[in-house]
């Protein structure tokens, strides 16, 4: 692993739920020595990817990191776009509606609108979501180019529950159905008691970019409810395809 590779590996490890890290911490959990680790944290900082806590002395996200994505969001308003679709769509379903990016080999969550029943799906803003056992992911492999979807089926997959395919033959079926149906249906593929529904955001050459999807008890869904919400889904997904792609819209109307 080069030099970025193992600064972006770092970065990678903070979370909602770890927010801060000691430098003994991050460095056994990258597998770096404390040396190597402390090098790479003063190169970010001196960017302001990272910050140190004058007290603490443990490291935390800095603000360059925000500007980075202020940046990217002023120049593709993906959240701008989608978060009232969002906001829309869970108000109708009442459950959990979370937003998906694709970064490199699986997707990232940029946004979520909670459900407001006491018993519900909770999903953590930057938590990574594989592409097989998850509904969005395979939402997004239903519309994503070939090298995509084969790097998915040839890579590891890792088995969340005893309901995850790891199979890519299985994989592969599950991908046909969401694209015929135009949207995908995940039971317990990555949390057991959960099932989601997800349908892909395109881009005007047809290409997935990102995923919306609905997720919820087992307990609270049944087969009438899963094609309500998958249905609801690809509805949000279109319109919010629509609003990016802004003077394609013809282009995405013939696709739908």
């Amino acid at each position: 692993m080069g030099t970025v590779g193992k600064a972006i590996s770092l970065l990678e490890l903070f979370t909602v739920d770890e927010p801060e890290f000691g430098l003994s911490d991050l460095a056994r959990r990258c597998a770096f020595d404390k040396a190597t680790t402390r090098r790479l944290l003063v190169a970010l900082g001196g960017h302001g990817f990272v910050e140190q806590d004058a007290g603490t002395r443990h490291y935390r996200l800095g603000a360059g990191l925000s500007r980075l994505a202020r940046i990217r969001e002023a120049c593709f308003p993906f959240l701008q776009t989608a978060i009232p679709v969002a906001q829309d769509l869970a108000g109708s379903t009442t459950e959990t509606v979370h937003l998906s990016e694709f970064g490199v080999d699986r997707l990232i969550t940029v946004h979520v609108e909670h459900s407001s029943w006491a018993n519900r799906v909770n999903i953590d803003i930057g938590q990574l979501l594989p592409l097989h056992s998850t509904a969005s992911g395979i939402a997004y492999l239903a519309f994503a180019d070939n090298a995509t979807v084969k790097a998915c089926l040839t890579g590891s997959l890792e088995a969340f529950t005893d309901h995850t395919l790891v199979e890519p033959a299985a994989i592969s079926k599950s991908i046909g159905e969401a694209r015929d149906r135009g949207y995908s249906i995940c039971d317990q593929g990555h949390e057991d008691g959960v099932i989601g529904v997800a349908a892909a955001i395109r881009a005007a050459d047809g290409l997935a970019l990102g995923t919306i999807a609905v997720a919820a008890p087992k307990a609270r869904t049944t087969p009438a409810t899963i094609v309500e919400r998958g249905l609801a889904v690809v509805t949000a997904a279109r319109e919010i395809s629509m609003r990016l792609n802004g003077e394609n819209l013809q282009t995405l109307r013939r696709q739908a």
